[in-house]
């Protein structure tokens, strides 16, 4: 099959907005789970998700947590009062400094590549908005850098000696998907992070992962399943429509990941097969193979030359005789690490999962239910041969919830 060639028109389906669930269900783990195991559809609840999981499996999660990614200042009148028009900087990715973790701990300045809503209206001049941090009065302005491809560099500067984490926790509101059709709620701080987030950086929720639970957690625990953890930062992107008649022209968004030593060793010791939760989870685990391949190629390769371009599975490895076994690569990955003395390994994937695409480490995958053409349905349908309408054909005679806030699927190809 030639991906490039897959008309996105093919992967539509109707979707009645009642379906789409603009809430979650009170209780996480009482969601509706669909199964498909090899072909044969059937239903149950998500708490019993551990009865479907082979005992002594590997399961990955994406711990990433979603920022209040949206900050609102309004530009200041002649008269030096705040009240002209509203201006929203949506928060995209680090620039300066580009590493997540530094950038949240900065107290002082830091400039972020953003998305600006009404920028029409600003022209020039810094964006004032005065908010309280722990009872103390702080300044935040905002200043345009210049333009970054369809985004905007964004220069921070802040008073008040408090970090850039402390300035969006108190002035950003949580960025929930827009085909909600609603404003964020206070209860969309919880809800829309799953109970195992930890580190920060995301402008989008790994939403197969809002079903887990404590109690879910530790019957998996109970069950002999494996669990480790890896961070991949969801980019607004993933809401970005394919809009090109063939997937060809879609140019796939950029997403960071970060991937502990540990846990690649974890994954040796399975055989390199793993159950990902959430296709955020897929993209990372399977880029992991194509970077290992770079290695084996050249193992002198530095960080940011491990990017996996979008085609690139396609192109450089999607030819017989040019495939390395996945645990050569995974081993180079390994080590790579112990010649560079890191423990974790951090870099970033464009790749794009359609049909024609070979999986590579990822063997059962826990998804939710996605965007009629959009490409995580292309990747659910690369993953089970083709075999997606059967599915969302049940699910939506079944009465199941759609998209983030909605039910998920257990598929076992």
């Amino acid at each position: 099959m030639d991906t490039k060639q897959i008309r996105i028109s093919d992967y539509y389906y109707p979707l009645p907005d009642e379906r789409i669930a603009k809430f979650p269900l009170k209780q996480r783990d009482q969601s509706k789970l669909l199964i498909y195991n090899k072909g044969v559809v059937s239903e149950d609840t998500f708490c019993h998700l551990p009865d479907y999981l082979p005992e002594g499996a590997l399961m990955v999660f994406n711990n990433t947590k979603v920022i209040q990614a949206r900050m609102h200042f309004r530009k200041t009148t002649a008269e030096g009062l705040q009240q002209g028009a509203l201006i929203e900087v949506f928060l995209l990715e680090p620039a300066e400094p580009n590493d997540y973790e530094l950038m949240f701990q900065t107290t002082k300045c830091c400039s972020w590549y953003c998305l600006v809503g009404n920028l029409k209206k600003w022209k020039e001049g810094a964006l004032k908005r005065t908010i309280d941090i722990n009872g103390k009065t702080v300044t935040v302005s905002a200043t345009r850098q210049g333009e970054h491809g369809t985004s905007q560099c964004i220069g921070f500067e802040w008073t008040g000696d408090v970090s850039f984490a402390e300035v969006i926790e108190a002035m950003g509101e949580l960025p929930i998907p827009p085909y909600l059709n609603r404003k964020t709620e206070e209860s969309d701080k919880t809800t829309y992070q799953t109970v195992y987030s930890k580190i920060k950086g995301s402008v989008a929720a790994p939403t197969a992962g809002l079903h887990f639970t404590p109690e879910v957690l530790a019957a998996l625990d109970a069950h002999g399943i494996d669990r480790e953890e890896l961070t991949l930062h969801v980019g607004a992107g993933t809401f970005k429509p394919v809009k090109s008649e063939k997937i060809e022209d879609h140019e796939m968004h950029t997403e960071y990941i970060a991937v502990r030593r540990d846990t690649l060793v974890k994954l040796l010791e399975h055989d390199c097969k793993a159950i990902a939760v959430g296709t955020t989870s897929v993209r990372t685990l399977e880029s992991l193979y194509y970077m290992g391949c770079k290695l084996l190629k050249n193992p002198s390769l530095k960080e940011e030359e491990l990017h996996v371009n979008q085609w690139e599975p396609y192109e450089e490895w999607g030819v017989k005789g040019r495939e390395y076994e996945v645990g050569d690569a995974v081993r180079a990955l390994i080590g790579w690490l112990d010649r560079n003395g890191l423990s974790t390994l951090h870099s970033s994937t464009q790749i794009i999962i359609a049909p024609g695409y070979e999986y590579k480490i990822v063997r059962m995958l826990l998804t939710n239910f996605h965007q009629p053409q959009s490409t995580l349905l292309l990747l659910v349908s690369a993953f089970v041969h083709g075999d997606w309408h059967k599915i969302y054909d049940y699910a939506l005679s079944h009465d199941f919830r759609f998209l983030s806030y909605g039910d998920s699927s257990l598929l076992i190809p």
